[in-house]
């Protein structure tokens, strides 16, 4: 047999027993779990089922949008151009530390470059106070 064989056979036989044993009736959500009040953000993300039901049948496609719709939907919107914002801001911030890195230890390379120029190939003709850093 091949691999998919096995592999249907066995998924087959699991099915099987699932569906003789009278170990749940069904995947049903308890009466108790429902009576729970959402705390927090939750409350205005979730909504009781018959307000749920009727959300999508409030108004049709063409007409107007209620005021708390609108206020929602700016408020959304505010959030995310200012998370936007802020993570602009901060790639710019990281951005400007690393260019001023790299800046300074060019500046670094060249002041050694210099010094052991100086150092090592002064041959005494012109005095070091004619250097200007």
């Amino acid at each position: 047999m091949s691999w998919t064989q096995v592999i249907f056979v066995s998924l087959c036989a699991t099915v099987l027993i699932l569906s003789l044993s009278s170990g749940t009736d069904s995947a049903r959500v308890p009466a108790a779990a429902k009576a729970m009040v959402p705390k927090g953000s939750a409350r205005g993300v979730f909504m009781p089922e018959a307000d749920a039901s009727t959300f999508f049948k409030s108004r049709g496609r063409r007409s107007t949008r209620h005021q708390a719709e609108l206020h929602a939907e700016q408020r959304v919107k505010k959030a995310a151009k200012a998370r936007r914002i802020e993570l602009i801001e901060e790639q710019r911030h990281k951005y400007e530390n690393y260019v001023e890195e790299v800046h300074d230890e060019q500046n670094e390379r060249t002041r050694e470059t210099t010094e052991q120029y100086r150092e090592y190939q002064y041959d005494g003709q012109y005095p070091r106070y004619d250097w200007h850093d």
